[in-house]
C-alpha cells in the first residue's frame, strides 16, 4: 500500500500540471468526454445482459416474434456500441497528443533551460537517456494514465451495475449442493468476490519482479540505442583506428544484457499468463457450475442462465481489474519511476547553481571588466582546480590565458560562461554583456549551412550576402555557395573548417567578449595569425580571451594570464606588460 500510495502521488505531481495549463479547457473537456463515453459503454453492458436473458429465452421457448424483436433491438445496441467505441478511441487519442505534446514542451524547456542538461551530466546524469525519457516515456505515461484511470473508473461503474444484478439472479438460482438449497443472499457476488481476491493475490505474487525487469529493460535499450548513435557519430575516427571489433565487442556486451534482462521478462511473464490464462478459463465454467442445479430443475430458463454467466464474468472481470492490467501497471509503474527520477535529476541540476558552495555569476560594479574574486573551480568529486582572486578580465584588451595540460584553463572558461557550478566565490560580469565560447570542436546542428554558421540566432537574422561574406573572410569562399545546402557539417567538414566557420559565427555575432579555447588549434601558424588579424579588424570592439598553446600566439594578444601550481591546485598569476611567456 505505501509504494501504491507513493506512485499515486508521483502521478498526480506529474499529471496535474497539464490539467493547471493553459490547454486545461482542452483537456479537461476531452477528458470529461473520454469518461462520459466510457460510462455510456457500461450502460450498453448492462442493456446487452439484460437483453441476452431475453434472447435465449426466446430461443428456448421457440418464440419466433421474441426472437425478431430482440434481433432488431441487439442491432440498435450494437451500432450505438460501435459508435461509442470509434468515438471513445478518437478522443482519447486526440487527449493523449495534446497532453504529449504539452508534457514534451515542458520537459525540454526543463532540461534545455540554462545549461541545466550540462549540469546533469557533470553531476553523473542519475536519469540516463534523457532522449528516451522525453520521447518514449511521456507517450507511455500519457497513454497508460488514460487507459488505467479510465478503465478503472469503468470497473468501478461495472461492478456496481452487475452486483445489483447477480444479488437478484443468486435469489433466482439458490445455491444448491447435492441437493440441498442455502439460503445465501447474493452468494453469486461473494463468489466472485473471493475469486477476484484469489486471483489478484496469486497474479502479485507471481508477477511483481516485472516492474524491476521493465525498468531495467528499458534502460538497457536506451543505453544500447545510445552507444549505436555513438558509432554512427565517430565512424571516421573507429574506421581510421580499424576499431571495428572492439565496437563490436561493445554492442554485443551491452545487447547482451538487453537479451539476458529479456530472457528474465520471458521466463516471469510466461508463469504470469499461464496463471491468468487458467483464470480467465476457469471464470467462464464457475458461475455456471453454481446455477446449473436450479437450470435443470426447472427453476430457471436457459436465458437467466446465461444472463448470470455474463453478471458474473463482469463482476469478476471488475473485480479483478488488478490481475487483466498487471503488465501494463507494471510498465506503467516503471515509466513513473523513470519519469520522476528525470524530474528529480533536472532539479537537483538547477540547485547545483543556487547552492552557497558554488561559484555564482554576478553583476559588474562598473567598468568593463571581468572580475574574478576569491575564485576556486572544483572538479565534479570536490577536488581544487584553478583558483584566482583580483584577477580581471579588462575590456577592449586582448588576453592569452597559458598553462600546462590538465591544469584547468578551460574549465576556468566554463566557469566564467556560468555553465560550471563546482567551487566557490565569484565571478563579475558586465551588465547585458554578450560571451561567446568557442571551442577547439565547434557544435554546427544538422540543417542548412547558413543555419549552422549563424546558430544560435534565427537564419533570418542575417542576410545570405552577410553570411557569405563572413565565408569568404575566413578562407572559405567555395562554401558562401553552398548556404541552402544541408547536411551532417560536424561530419562533412574537416576540423580546420569547422574552426573557420567557428570563427565566421563570431563575425557575425560580433559578442562583446570572445573567448577561443584552441579555437584555432588545427588550421597552420600562418592561417591562424591571419585569422587573428582579421578579428582584431572587424571586432576592434570586442575584448578576445585565448587560450593556446602555440608561443606564436603571443604576438596577437597584449597580455598573458598565466596558470602555475600552488599545492593541490593551479592559481592564475596576473603578470603586467606584453603577451611574452613569463
Amino acid at each position: 500500500m505505501n509504494k501504491i500510495r507513493s506512485t499515486l502521488a508521483i502521478v498526480w505531481r506529474i499529471a496535474m500540471p497539464y490539467f493547471r495549463s493553459e490547454d486545461k479547457w482542452a483537456g479537461y473537456g476531452l477528458l470529461a468526454a473520454v469518461i462520459a463515453i466510457a460510462l455510456a459503454l457500461v450502460g450498453t453492458d448492462v442493456l446487452i445482459n439484460q437483453w441476452r436473458n431475453r434472447f435465449y429465452n426466446a430461443l428456448q421457448e421457440k418464440d419466433w416474434n421474441g426472437f425478431v424483436r430482440e434481433t432488431i433491438v441487439f442491432g440498435a445496441i450494437a451500432a450505438v456500441t460501435v459508435a461509442l467505441a470509434v468515438y471513445q478511441l478518437y478522443l482519447n487519442q486526440w487527449l493523449q497528443i495534446r497532453w504529449r505534446n504539452w508534457m514534451t514542451t515542458k520537459y525540454l524547456g526543463e532540461w534545455m533551460h540554462n545549461a541545466d542538461h550540462y549540469r546533469m551530466q557533470l553531476q553523473g546524469d542519475a536519469a540516463d537517456n534523457p532522449d528516451q525519457r522525453i520521447t518514449d516515456d511521456i507517450k507511455l505515461f500519457v497513454d497508460r494514465t488514460l487507459d488505467i484511470g479510465v478503465g478503472l473508473l469503468s470497473s468501478v461503474v461495472t461492478l456496481v451495475s452487475f452486483v445489483i444484478i447477480l444479488w437478484g439472479l443468486s435469489a433466482q438460482a439458490p445455491l444448491d449442493i447435492l441437493g440441498t438449497e442455502f439460503a445465501i443472499p447474493g452468494y453469486l457476488v461473494w463468489a466472485a468476490l473471493i475469486y477476484a481476491i484469489f486471483g489478484t493475490a496469486l497474479t502479485q505474487w507471481i508477477g511483481s519482479p516485472l516492474v524491476n525487469l521493465d525498468f531495467e529493460q528499458q534502460r538497457f535499450e536506451a543505453d544500447f540505442r545510445f552507444n549505436l548513435v555513438r558509432v554512427r557519430e565517430n565512424s571516421e575516427q573507429i574506421a581510421l583506428l580499424q576499431g571495428e571489433p572492439a565496437e563490436r565487442r561493445r554492442l554485443s556486451e551491452r545487447f547482451g544484457r538487453v537479451v539476458v534482462n529479456w530472457y528474465a521478462i520471458m521466463s516471469r511473464t510466461k508463469r504470469l499468463i499461464a496463471f491468468t490464462q487458467s483464470y480467465d478459463q476457469a471464470a467462464v465454467i464457475f458461475p455456471i457450475i453454481f446455477v446449473a442445479p436450479a437450470f435443470f430443475a426447472g427453476k430457471i430458463l436457459l436465458g437467466t442462465v446465461q444472463q448470470t454467466m455474463e453478471a458474473f464474468g463482469q463482476v469478476q472481470s471488475a473485480l479483478s481489474f488488478f490481475v487483466s492490467l498487471y503488465r501494463s501497471l507494471a510498465e506503467w509503474r516503471a515509466v513513473v519511476a523513470r519519469l520522476d527520477g528525470f524530474e528529480m535529476a533536472i532539479s537537483s541540476a538547477r540547485t547545483l547553481k543556487t547552492r552557497t558552495d558554488s561559484i555564482h555569476i554576478v553583476p559588474s560594479t562598473g567598468g568593463d571588466e571581468i572580475d574574478l574574486q576569491q575564485l576556486l573551480v572544483k572538479l565534479p568529486n570536490g577536488t581544487p582546480q584553478v583558483s584566482a582572486d583580483g584577477i580581471s578580465i579588462r575590456g577592449n584588451e586582448r588576453t592569452l590565458v597559458t598553462g600546462p595540460s590538465g591544469s584547468g584553463k578551460s574549465t576556468l572558461f566554463r566557469g566564467i560562461a556560468g555553465i560550471w557550478p563546482f567551487g566557490s566565490g565569484s565571478i563579475a560580469i558586465p551588465a547585458n554583456a554578450t560571451l561567446m565560447m568557442l571551442p577547439q570542436r565547434p557544435y554546427f546542428p544538422l540543417g542548412s549551412l547558413q543555419a549552422a554558421i549563424v546558430y544560435p540566432s534565427e537564419v533570418s537574422e542575417f542576410s545570405a550576402d552577410q553570411v557569405g561574406q563572413a565565408l569568404i573572410s575566413v578562407g572559405l569562399p567555395l562554401l558562401a555557395s553552398r548556404l541552402e545546402e544541408t547536411g551532417h557539417w560536424n561530419r562533412t567538414l574537416s576540423l580546420g573548417e569547422q574552426q573557420r566557420l567557428g570563427l565566421a559565427r563570431a563575425l557575425l555575432h560580433a559578442p562583446r567578449y570572445l573567448f577561443l579555447d584552441e579555437a584555432t588549434a588545427s588550421l597552420d601558424e600562418p592561417s591562424e595569425a591571419a585569422l587573428y588579424r582579421l578579428l582584431e579588424e572587424k571586432l576592434p570592439a570586442t575584448t578576445i580571451v585565448s587560450i593556446g598553446h602555440r608561443s606564436t600566439l603571443a604576438a596577437f594578444h597584449q597580455r598573458n594570464i598565466v596558470l602555475v601550481p600552488e599545492g593541490d591546485r593551479f592559481a592564475l598569476q596576473n603578470p603586467s606588460g606584453s603577451a611574452k611567456p613569463t
